[in-house]
């Protein structure tokens, strides 16, 4: 055991101790939860509008014309959108759902790329319908689906092919998409041929390459391998006579979680754009779709302790949120800060923070040494990305509220879901 001190909370600018109490922005953390209770998600505004501002001005540094796109998977909440829709930025959309969400929030369509690997024809109807920027394709068949979805439309759909560059990003085999064996992308060998094969279609042009090879990135090298195949395949394609106007470099960059310690928007841009331009491609446009590195470091879920157990092996605090909550610690093994809201003095227990969730995978934090009294109010950092998108009702669980400070002000931009609200649409039996 050891006395608590104030844990460090790098990557979190707008998200500080004053004296003892944790603050997001100038609002007292303690203040949040007992107004709109918990489990609650909480974002900083500035947070999120300066990474963005991040990537903005490492683009106008570029010679190169750069298009940023913010994938909407990463937090997809509406007043999220519209922060960033604000601010000009496209979206990168892996459904139609997703489309739907960022028209809501004052998206641009003409700004909107549309990934994924299971598009639907209904799903490309609409994204035709409303005028997206592009479709990034998979595979054979789905673009033989798209020409014909966009044929009943009398329309000519712009896409990209995804290609998969058989690169080992050395992040979490769940979060990787770049190696042979995963499911997503073109493979290398195939590309050239799948472009001529676009070129004799009446309803779809291609007019760039893509790739994405994962997420929770924390080097550029993995994004230069990538970059040099795809490069070598805009050649390939060009000389069949192919014109390729852009290359969506993906997104995936990391953020610093605990110990990470991943480029700057700039430090990872730069490189990439340098590449680009000495093979000769700098007159392209280059799409950039970053996710996590916008939004994740700018959100927190508060989570209040219900019990203090001690067993004869561990110590557990047992919390009102579980992995229906945040899935991402039983998911993928992740680790997140965990603050206290009030810091106390006394010694501290290595604790297991635990959920009410009936799963021994329902944990959100391990082996944090913490001075605890049950009602202690805790801070789960990091928690903007992959959070609340990823959040499930299992055991009839209402999903968190999500509140967004501004300053000194706080709006609830989503409200705690009831137990009602989950069976509204249920049907009994006769």
């Amino acid at each position: 055991m050891k006395t608590q001190i104030l844990p460090a909370l790098p990557g979190h600018p707008h998200i500080a101790y004053v004296d003892t109490s944790l603050h997001i922005e100038q609002v007292n953390a303690s203040a949040i939860a007992e107004t709109f209770g918990t489990p609650t998600y909480v974002y900083s505004r500035t947070a999120i509008e300066q990474a963005a501002r991040q990537y903005m001005d490492a683009a106008a540094r570029s010679p190169v014309k750069v298009a940023l796109r913010y994938a909407v998977k990463a937090n997809s909440t509406l007043a999220v959108l519209q922060v960033l829709a604000r601010q000009g930025w496209g979206f990168d959309i892996v459904s139609g759902g997703e489309l739907q969400r960022v028209l809501a929030a004052g998206g641009e369509a003409g700004k909107v790329v549309f990934s994924g690997v299971g598009k639907t024809a209904a799903e490309m109807r609409l994204a035709l319908d409303v005028g997206v920027e592009c479709f990034n394709l998979e595979s054979p068949n789905e673009l033989a689906v798209l020409n014909r979805v966009a044929q009943q439309a009398g329309k000519v759909a712009q896409v990209a092919l995804r290609v998969n560059p058989d690169v080992d990003a050395g992040t979490h085999p769940y979060i990787s998409t770049g190696l042979k064996s995963n499911k997503f992308g073109i493979a290398q060998e195939q590309a050239v041929a799948l472009a001529m094969q676009t070129a004799l279609l009446p309803h779809v042009r291609l007019v760039g390459i893509a790739s994405h090879i994962g997420s929770q990135i924390t080097s550029v090298e993995p994004y230069l391998d990538a970059l040099d195949k795809v490069l070598d395949l805009v050649e390939a394609m060009e000389r069949k006579g192919a014109q390729i106007e852009h290359i969506d470099l993906g997104g995936g960059l990391g953020i610093r979680y605990s110990h990470e310690t991943p480029p700057t928007p700039q430090d990872w841009l730069a490189p990439l754009l340098a590449r680009i331009a000495a093979r000769g491609f700098g007159h392209r446009t280059v799409m950039v779709e970053p996710g996590r590195s916008i939004v994740g470091n700018a959100g927190a879920l508060l989570t209040r302790t219900l019990y203090l157990k001690s067993t004869p092996a561990k110590h557990f605090a047992v919390v009102d949120a579980g992995m229906n909550d945040l899935i991402r610690p039983a998911l993928y093994e992740a680790e997140q800060v965990v603050a206290p809201a009030e810091v106390r003095t006394g010694l501290a227990l290595h604790y297991d923070i635990v959920g009410p969730v009936c799963e021994s995978a329902d944990w959100l934090a391990r082996d944090r040494a913490l001075v605890l009294e049950e009602g202690d109010l805790l801070a789960v950092l990091s928690s903007g990305a992959y959070g609340m998108v990823m959040a499930s009702n299992y055991n009839s669980r209402g999903r968190p509220a999500e509140v967004l400070v501004d300053g000194a002000s706080t709006h609830l931009i989503r409200p705690r879901e009831t137990v009602e609200q989950l069976y509204a649409s249920e049907r009994l039996l006769p």
